[in-house]
């Protein structure tokens, strides 16, 4: 039986070494929180998930307990904190096993993808480690074993096939994509669309509204991704539009409903404490926005989404500004 070193034990790790627990696979799921691990082992539940943990799990604080002769690692911690953890983990020794990347966002000033961020900590380019799975999945529905479908990627193409038979179940249906950079990118630049889409929600605006943040949004989303040399037609897959959509329409999404509060009238960080969890869309809008300005790529809707985060742009100020750009041609 292989054994699994999950690191992040938020909802969505939780969710994800469930699934890889109940096909077979031995995890043993690490959290910096001594307290934390403690209670997830003793009570077999997340706090914030109503499903149990199957018995093939342990919960630990000890890095090194959950690295010892690991055959796969599989991450669901911040972005943000993907850097310190793996400098963690790689000041154990090398790494010889593949690294799963299931985290999505954007590294600030670097404009590093995650699998360029672990590339580059290991010392090489695109490492045939790395690997990722990404697309339409909340946590709440994945634990519940409601089906959805998701993409796997990965630089060697033997590995991504491993990911897909290990992650793929009757429910959870996998599906390879070539492009490891096009889905990374796409998972992560659908959160600043989803907090967008909160704030429309917010201010009262309708579907109509939504429908064309969400479709300008891809629009977005596809002209900066050529920077990052992923291919857009990726975009239009569930890595990118799938994970748009659910991201951008569920209540599940912490990013939309961290944009609605804003719009209720939350400051940003009252808002981000109501959440009480990540809310990815905060980190990525700050390296997309460093991507557009440096590429002079003009990404208006992440701008004024920056603006209303971190300038204190009022949100009806923020639909003027959009409402009163220059029309171009649609270009697809």
């Amino acid at each position: 039986m292989k054994k699994i070193a999950y690191l992040g034990a938020g909802t969505w790790g939780f969710a994800i070494a469930s699934l890889l627990a109940n096909n077979g696979y031995s995890v043993t799921v690490w959290t910096r929180s001594k307290e934390f691990a403690e209670e997830l082992e003793k009570s077999r539940m997340h706090p914030k998930l109503a499903a149990r943990a199957p018995d093939n799990i342990r919960f630990t604080s000890d890095l090194d307990e959950a690295l010892e002769q690991c055959d796969m690692i599989v991450e669901s911690v911040t972005s943000s904190g993907i850097r310190p953890v793996f400098r963690e983990v790689l000041k154990r020794g090398e790494v010889r096993c593949p690294i799963i990347l299931t985290s999505k966002g954007i590294e600030q000033q670097s404009g590093l993808l995650l699998p360029e961020v672990i590339s580059e900590l290991m010392g090489t380019v695109e490492s045939p480690l790395i690997g990722c799975l990404s697309g339409p999945s909340h946590a709440e529905e994945v634990v519940c074993q409601m089906p959805t479908s998701v993409v796997c990627s990965a630089y060697d193409p033997a590995l991504m096939m491993e990911i897909r038979e290990m992650f793929n179940t009757p429910t959870f249906r996998v599906y390879p994509n070539s492009d490891l950079k096009g889905v990374c990118f796409g998972g992560a630049m659908k959160n600043i669309m989803a907090i967008a889409c909160g704030i429309s929600d917010g201010l009262g605006c309708g579907d109509n509204t939504k429908a064309a943040l969400m479709t300008r949004g891809l629009h977005e989303i596809r002209k900066l991704c050529v920077v990052k040399d992923c291919k857009p037609e990726t975009l239009n897959g569930l890595s990118g539009l799938g994970d748009l959509c659910v991201t951008c329409l569920s209540t599940h999404s912490r990013n939309y409903r961290y944009g609605r509060l804003i719009a209720e009238g939350f400051s940003p960080e009252g808002a981000r404490q109501k959440i009480g969890m990540a809310v990815e869309g905060i980190y990525t809008c700050v390296s997309a926005l460093q991507l557009g300005r440096k590429h002079s790529i003009p990404i208006p809707i992440t701008e004024v989404t920056h603006a209303i985060i971190y300038e204190g742009m009022h949100p009806k100020l923020a639909v003027q500004t959009l409402l009163q750009r220059a029309i171009k041609e649609e270009h697809l």
